[in-house]
């Protein structure tokens, strides 16, 4: 199975965060009160923490959006996911790349992160009408970025603390590349969404323009080939279904220049 950085992060990032090598997810000393343990746990590694709490308000926002079961008006929980995945993804950012600049070459590395791909994507959607497809990929990112540091955090309850949840969380960790698969789906099948959105007057003239500049960056991303992947299985399929002598002539057409017009838009690698 591929290694995704952009997935694994969470290990990636304790030998180089800014604030110290947080503990590994291994057995640890039972000294002290579980609630202790979880505090002086996320106290040595604030920002891992910081991290897990966004993404979790992420997946609790996402949530009650689709049911409101904790009430509120379902844009105000839209706003709310989007808010919190850009907080996680300025986090992400901060230690990806913690030396700001006012230069090219410093917004030309920052953009080669999948993290500005996502505080990017949620200033696209802030402002439209509340998109539920738009969700999708930050909820789904959320739930496999935060199962590591959950799992530390059970850790520091003790080894065989909440097995349900360890199990859960074990799935997870299996259906990794599927989720990635269909998360690259979401954002490719969003592109016709936004252009309906422009059509019905719901969304801003700026909208596919932006968009396309979002899909554009996450084709060309160096960690997460699962965009391209996609779209190149995508093509595939139309291309056999194209080839088969039931197709009607006007829909090969159709498809074909497409197909077109699609890889003249795509970026160069």
């Amino acid at each position: 199975m591929p290694i995704i950085e952009e997935v694994n992060e969470d290990a990636s990032n304790h030998t180089g965060n800014q604030t110290g090598s947080p503990p590994h997810e291994g057995p640890v000393r039972q000294e002290g009160s579980a609630l202790q343990r979880i505090i002086h746990f996320m106290s040595s590694s604030k920002i891992e923490a910081a991290l897990w709490l966004t993404r979790l308000f992420s997946i609790i926002s996402t949530i009650n959006f689709f049911l409101p079961i904790f009430g509120g008006h379902p844009y105000s929980s839209y706003q709310r996911v989007l808010l919190s995945n850009a907080a996680t993804s300025a986090l992400r950012l901060h230690q990806r790349v913690p030396n700001f600049q006012f230069s090219r070459e410093y917004l030309a590395s920052l953009f080669l992160e999948d993290s500005a791909h996502y505080l990017f994507y949620s200033l696209i959607f802030i402002t439209s009408s509340p998109v539920s497809m738009a969700v999708m990929p930050i909820f789904l990112y959320a739930l496999l970025h935060a199962q590591s540091y959950t799992k530390q955090l059970l850790n520091q309850i003790g080894p065989a603390s909440l097995q349900l949840v360890r199990n859960l969380l074990a799935k997870l960790e299996l259906q990794q590349v599927n989720i990635l698969r269909f998360i690259a789906c979401s954002e490719i099948f969003l592109m016709p969404t936004v252009l309906f959105l422009l059509i019905t007057g719901q969304g801003s003239l700026l909208l596919p323009f932006l968009y396309y500049r979002f899909l554009s960056l996450r084709y060309s991303s160096r960690r997460n080939p699962y965009c391209r992947q996609l779209f190149t299985e995508l093509r595939l399929i139309v291309e056999m279904l194209c080839a088969k002598p039931q197709c009607p002539q006007f829909l090969k057409g159709v498809c074909y220049k497409g197909i077109e017009i699609v890889s003249r838009l795509a970026p160069s690698n």
